[in-house]
């Protein structure tokens, strides 16, 4: 039996729509057996599924064919999730947040607060690329 890539994952419903697993596909988001590969491809048992949605990259394993959509809790016979533990982590890593207070009916920032604000995000970003 043969099955199309992004059937087999709006199938497994890791995508809510088919053309949504297409499109994730053609933009290099989902790999198979760590090759990029078009929609259409062909999956077969073994093979390794690797989905990229930020922050998470998860992989799963095809454990049987499948073609029509299944409900929720009929999905581990066909697909089991080997996504490493330390990547679910990300989901709930604390999100750094800047809050800058401005008074109520204060209106837009001016220009010289803008830059004041920009600079703050400048020098956080500059932070997270020296960890």
């Amino acid at each position: 039996m043969d099955v199309r890539l992004d059937k087999y994952l709006w199938a497994v419903r890791i995508f809510k729509t088919r053309s949504d697993a297409a499109d994730a596909i053609r933009n290099n988001r989902v790999l198979v057996n760590d090759a990029y590969c078009k929609p259409s491809r062909e999956v077969h048992i073994g093979d390794e599924i690797t989905v990229k949605r930020m922050p998470v990259v998860y992989r799963y394993k095809v454990l049987d064919y499948v073609s029509s959509r299944q409900p929720a809790k009929n999905v581990p016979t066909y697909c089991l999730n080997i996504t490493p533990q330390e990547e679910l982590d990300k989901l709930y890593a604390p999100r750094e947040t800047i809050f800058v207070f401005r008074e109520r009916g204060a209106g837009r920032p001016t220009k010289k607060e803008r830059r004041e604000i920009d600079a703050l995000m400048n020098y956080y970003d500059s932070d997270e690329e020296l960890d």
